[in-house]
């Protein structure tokens, strides 16, 4: 049968996990580089606009696969020379923590354009309010700009999840066990590639639709109390 999966659905449900797991760790790296690259290119220091600028596009000039693999193999080489020394010549980067680094590296490259545009968006006369109030340039950014900033940069962050969650399965070119790396395996031990590779596409497209589910309702408690403008 089409849809008989020959008993590898244990696999698959194992490889979604991982997928899950694996953009979940992503994009917290991404998220905080992305907010750091964001304050480094908005900041009134020309080095650190210079630095974040230099970051954004060095690694949005760089296709995602090659990042993976660069990260990957290079850390491979470099962690292998260094276990050398102290005699752990087997010591090297997973490569769970290779993708999440280069899925993270990448996520955050692009996030920084959208927490800079959010940053751009709030007025300047609420961190003047809170110059006002006494408060210091730290507290200002967490307790005023920040809950703020979050709320404009969702929509984007959330897009940028959902590419986020299909580029996990460039992972798989270092033999992460996600869902493409699944699918492949049980591709080849079936011959029957259109069934598992379908598969696979309808586990992605369900994500999808949960995580875009997910996304409006935080969208709509995060915009409570604010006027929304329909075009």
């Amino acid at each position: 049968m089409i849809f008989d999966l020959h008993g590898f659905g244990d696999q698959l449900i194992a490889g979604t996990w991982m997928t899950l797991k694996l953009s979940l760790a992503a994009v917290c790296v991404g998220l905080i580089l992305g907010l750091l690259g964001a304050i480094a290119k908005t900041s009134k220091n020309s080095f650190l606009r210079m630095l974040g600028g230099f970051y954004t596009t060095l690694v949005r000039g760089v296709p995602e696969t090659l990042w993976v693999l660069m990260i990957y193999f290079g850390t491979v080489t470099g962690l292998n020379a260094i276990g050398n020394l102290f005699g752990y010549p087997e010591f090297a980067l997973s490569p769970f923590a290779a993708g999440t680094c280069a899925l993270g590296l990448c996520f955050g490259a692009y996030a920084t354009e959208v927490f800079r545009g959010a940053l751009l968006a709030i007025p300047k006369g609420h961190r003047e309010a809170g110059q006002a109030l006494g408060l210091s340039a730290p507290r200002i950014f967490w307790r005023i700009v920040l809950p703020q900033v979050w709320r404009v940069a969702l929509p984007g962050l959330g897009n940028l999840y959902l590419i986020l969650l299909k580029d996990t399965a460039l992972v798989s070119l270092i033999s992460l066990d996600e869902i493409m790396r699944k699918a492949q395996v049980a591709s080849n031990a079936t011959k029957e590639p259109f069934t598992f590779y379908m598969t696979a596409a309808f586990i992605y497209l369900g994500l999808t639709v949960f995580i875009m589910a997910a996304l409006h309702f935080l969208e709509r408690r995060a915009g409570r109390g604010f006027v929304r403008n329909e075009l």
